[in-house]
């Protein structure tokens, strides 16, 4: 089913921020749950402190390609929340940003 992947409910995203664990470093915060589905769900929070909403778009663009080319390890529940500094950071920093956030917790299928 198409869409499937993405925490699209405000109960969704309230559960992850409730009950997941922190990883942070220089361009996003990730909140991690585990969920009881056979995939592995995520969404993006990009406040206005990123910047105006051409910046915001770009950056959540840029994480959606991120996350969709990094294999996952199924059933967890994860949100992205992009700091003001990943407006100004590369595609290449901002993507080994994510994938050490991920790696660090756990949730990158291939061993770590």
């Amino acid at each position: 089913m198409k869409g499937e992947q993405y925490l699209t409910r405000n109960a969704q995203f309230q559960a992850v921020y409730d009950g997941g664990r922190t990883w942070a470093n220089k361009h996003i915060v990730l909140k991690v749950m585990r969920n009881e589905l056979e995939i592995s769900r995520y969404g993006f929070t990009v406040s206005r402190r990123v910047g105006k909403a051409v910046a915001r778009n770009r950056v959540k663009r840029r994480l959606r390609e991120i996350v969709r080319g990094t294999g996952l390890k199924p059933g967890w529940d994860f949100i992205i929340i992009a700091r003001p500094t990943a407006a100004g950071a590369e595609y290449g920093e901002l993507a080994g940003s994510v994938r050490n956030g991920l790696g660090r917790a756990g949730i990158m299928a291939g061993g770590q």
